[in-house]
């Protein structure tokens, strides 16, 4: 969140900064966590690896 600058280098990169737009800083940090926990949850739920390529695909279709 501090280093917006550095956003392109991850995944969220493209998301964080249209949220930025919509958001404040402490809004858009909840929503982060919020993300951050189900990403988490599912991945320990369904024992398979988390594929963030194959993530962005399917959000992007």
């Amino acid at each position: 969140m501090m280093r917006p600058k550095n956003w392109h280098k991850f995944s969220f990169g493209p998301w964080l900064e249209a949220a930025l737009m919509r958001m404040q800083h402490n809004k858009l940090g909840a929503a982060l966590a919020n993300k951050l926990a189900r990403i988490a949850w599912s991945v320990l739920s369904s024992g398979k690896d988390f594929d963030w390529k194959g993530q962005e695909i399917a959000a992007a279709v």
